[in-house]
């Protein structure tokens, strides 16, 4: 007996500091992906990163950018980004169908790669990010892992080390899905002298 039901969509959400590696780890997981023959959508949902549009399936800045946001609004960087999300989140319906668009012109594309802005407080403070997770979890059940990268070198001072653990921390409390965090740059890592022995304990 056949099913008439739509094959599952799993994904990442990528998240992480400004600088820890998010984009070039999405472009690198997709890679991963094509040679294990396993197609994959590529969203941007940085609202800010408008130079590298062409490298996305799916770029939020066709929806909206920062920079406008905060010319109309007279906002900072900080606000404007805030801005941007919790438009976003009203407008879900576009991010849908450019998502169910790309499934229907390639019904294998079931891996979905989120590429998320840097800004601690959007998910520290926010609630728009851990809103937009639940919808597509909830609402079209997609099956999410986030992934929130931290730059090792967040490992050579305690003080950075221990301040990374507590806002990752807050942040699988808050964003209530799956989660890991990653170490990124780690082959850079080596040109420190370092022992990892405390942060592993």
């Amino acid at each position: 007996m056949q099913s008439n039901r739509e094959p599952l969509t799993f994904g990442q959400v990528v998240i992480g500091p400004p600088g820890s590696g998010k984009t070039t780890y999405c472009k690198q997981m997709r890679n991963v992906l094509q040679l294990l023959r396993r197609k994959s959508i590529l969203v941007n949902m940085d609202p800010a990163n408008e130079f590298l549009s062409n490298d996305y399936d799916i770029d939020i800045c066709k929806l909206m950018d920062v920079k406008t946001v905060m010319d109309d609004m007279q906002v900072g960087p900080n606000g404007g980004m805030v801005l941007c999300m919790e438009y976003v989140e009203k407008n879900l319906e576009w991010l849908v169908e450019k998502i169910k668009g790309k499934q229907r012109e390639d019904n294998t594309c079931r891996y979905i790669i989120f590429d998320f802005p840097g800004q601690a407080e959007l998910y520290t403070h926010c609630t728009m990010v851990r809103d937009i997770i639940h919808y597509f979890q909830n609402q079209l059940d997609f099956r999410l892992a986030v992934v929130n990268l931290i730059d090792s070198t967040a490992c050579l001072d305690p003080s950075q080390f221990l301040a990374s653990l507590m806002v990752s921390l807050n942040m699988m409390v808050r964003l209530e899905a799956p989660h890991i965090n990653v170490l990124s740059k780690f082959d850079l890592f080596e040109r420190y002298e370092h022992q990892l022995d405390f942060n592993t304990e």
